[in-house]
């Protein structure tokens, strides 16, 4: 007799995936390989992070000072001038030719454009997009462009990660985890944020929680904070501290703070895509949109020439209260208008900073009500602005944490970021950075759960009461069981006098063998004997039965005892479909237990 286990374990229809004997995680050797490719992307991520900021300033100077200089400089020092509307519009006609005559790529702020690389595109990502994407990012926030260089460093970083992946043979998943490692290096080296860029990586970029993705991410991030004094600088990048005592008013103060912000950015949120559709409907090609939105952003520089440009200096000022209220909501007002115009207009530039400066400037003037120090409710606003908008509650928290070094604000600040979170996802269907990827007819989920097909074990669904054909039982005798009685099911497993399954017979089998000449004589087990055929243990997990069909191109799965060989049950398509609709009923139905009448 063939042993049936050792002939399964000489043919895995299964590919290896889905095995019964997978500990917490299925992350193998292949960890270290990606660990060690991250200590390059991580650098590369740092480097390209100050390529970026140097570059940023560079432009800036060489439009505004006519020099050239890589000494920081603030559009608010800049005096009002008819250059000051026509150097915003110069700057958005040179991107819209880039774009088009370039790559569409580095339209946007870069985030959706990482995400949608990462789930359609198999995380490749062209050596164009590296190059064009910090390129026409300096040049639209360096001609006053109200964004920051955020998104345009994840975009880069994460084509750095995945260029390098591409020299090497890696799985689509691999190649996605460097790419996010690099995005995450540079959000790090930026900011000086890597708990940030990290918890980012997991909340809007990596749709997993693995140890194969999120070891080598934290490890590019740990790379890219210890080059950053070397490239950019030490420290908080606006260290500040707050003596604000912990309560539960304080608490409940933050959570309303929160969902006003929330209510904020789902408003903020509307605005883009509605004035982004009024774009869609002009009778000019979109490559000169950039240079439209140009000129609002340098009208709105004439108002208010600090709500051009990165603006960090405002940053700053909020938070250490080096600022009035009449300069605040001036901010507040003129930023979010060119702001909303610029990035609707499909310019080239992050969301984070304006962000940042939107809620922190709401936050500071709401704070002028509240007990404490504005600069406190001004950080408050800008973590939550930032955890409801872009749906990344706990990114929000810890980067508002990093960018300070105060830690006491922690639990206020995790208060204000849920409270908008929860805000904007009851509000709005998706966030501003998954909008954009919908418009393009990608429709994504960004929650994570335990699969019901790991959780379950084959046992749990298998048919145990099988109809079964003898292997002895003579060939004609199956035959006309198979074509002539009306009851007859399309798959029967062929078993021995002892349980032991020798293969299985489709009734598509039988209609093939019905002109062979040669049937006299010959039994069920001559028909069936199948060496390689797929089968499945009552230990196994539903998702290795469904490795198997996939793998072996079937519909019908026998569960055999490990040990002995012996059927045991049964496992068929509608099985599975039973075992998804379980699941939903365990979301959806409700009911009372205790205390219910029964």
């Amino acid at each position: 007799m063939k042993d049936i286990n050792a002939h399964r374990h000489a043919h895995d229809f299964s590919g290896g995936a889905s095995r019964k004997d997978n500990g917490d995680f299925t992350t193998d050797k292949r960890v270290l390989v990606l660990a060690a490719m991250a200590l390059v992307v991580g650098t590369g991520g740092a480097l390209s992070a100050w390529v970026l900021i140097n570059l940023i300033v560079l432009v800036t100077n060489a439009v505004w000072m006519f020099k050239i200089s890589v000494e920081p400089l603030s559009l608010g020092t800049v005096a009002r001038s008819p250059w000051m509307v026509a150097a915003p519009v110069i700057g958005g006609m040179v991107i819209g030719l880039m774009a088009r005559y370039g790559s569409e790529k580095i339209r946007g702020h870069g985030i959706p454009e990482a995400i949608e690389a990462i789930l359609i595109g198999g995380s490749r990502m062209s050596p164009k997009v590296a190059v064009l994407k910090p390129l026409s990012s300096a040049i639209s926030i360096g001609t006053g462009g109200p964004f920051g260089a955020e998104g345009p460093i994840i975009m880069t970083g994460g084509a750095i990660g995945s260029l390098f992946a591409q020299f090497f043979h890696l799985s689509a998943a691999e190649r996605k985890t460097l790419l996010v490692a690099g995005a995450a290096a540079g959000m790090t080296a930026i900011f000086g944020s890597p708990i940030a860029a990290v918890m980012l990586a997991v909340e809007l970029l990596l749709f997993e929680w693995k140890p194969r993705s999120f070891i080598p991410v934290v490890i590019a991030s740990c790379v890219s904070i210890t080059w950053r004094p070397f490239l950019i600088g030490s420290g908080p990048l606006f260290p500040a501290n707050f003596d604000m005592p912990l309560s539960g008013w304080s608490i409940l103060l933050a959570a309303g703070l929160g969902i006003v912000s929330g209510l904020q950015s789902g408003l903020l949120t509307t605005l883009l895509y509605r004035i982004e559709d009024a774009f869609e409907k002009l009778p000019i090609h979109w490559m000169w949109w950039p240079a439209l939105g140009g000129l609002v952003v340098g009208l709105g520089g004439l108002i208010e020439p600090r709500a051009l440009g990165v603006g960090y200096e405002i940053i700053a000022d909020l938070l250490n209260n080096h600022i009035v209220a009449a300069a605040v909501l001036a901010i507040l007002l003129v930023k979010a208008g060119i702001w909303l115009v610029a990035l609707s207009s499909g310019t080239s530039g992050g969301v984070l900073a304006p962000l940042l400066i939107l809620g922190g400037t709401l936050g500071w003037l709401i704070g002028l009500a509240l007990p404490g120090d504005p600069g406190f409710w001004a950080l408050l606003g800008m973590a939550a602005m930032m955890g409801g908008t872009m749906r990344a509650p706990l990114t929000g928290t810890f980067f508002a944490i990093e960018l300070t070094g105060d830690m006491h604000a922690l639990v206020p600040l995790l208060a204000a970021t849920v409270a908008a979170y929860a805000v904007t996802v009851l509000l709005l269907k998706r966030s501003i950075l998954t909008e954009k990827i919908a418009r393009r007819g990608q429709h994504i989920t960004r929650e994570y759960g335990i699969d019901p097909f790991e959780l379950t074990r084959a046992a749990d669904i298998m048919i145990a009461n099988v109809n079964t054909l003898p292997a002895a039982m003579p060939a004609i005798e199956a035959l006309a069981q198979l074509t002539e009685r009306p009851d007859a099911r399309r798959y029967y497993p062929v078993i021995e006098t002892d349980g032991r399954l020798v293969g299985m017979i489709s009734r598509a089998d039988a209609l093939r063998w019905q002109n062979e000449p040669d049937l006299a004589g010959q039994t069920v087990y001559d028909l069936a004997s199948d060496t390689s055929i797929p089968l499945a243990h009552p230990e196994d997990t539903v998702g290795r039965v469904a490795d198997i069909m996939i793998q072996a191109d079937t519909g019908r799965i026998p569960v055999v005892d490990e040990r002995t060989g012996v059927l045991v049950g049964l496992i068929a398509r509608k099985d599975l479909l039973r075992l998804r609709s379980a699941a939903n009923r365990s979301e959806f139905e409700r009911g009372a237990y205790l205390g219910a009448k029964r």
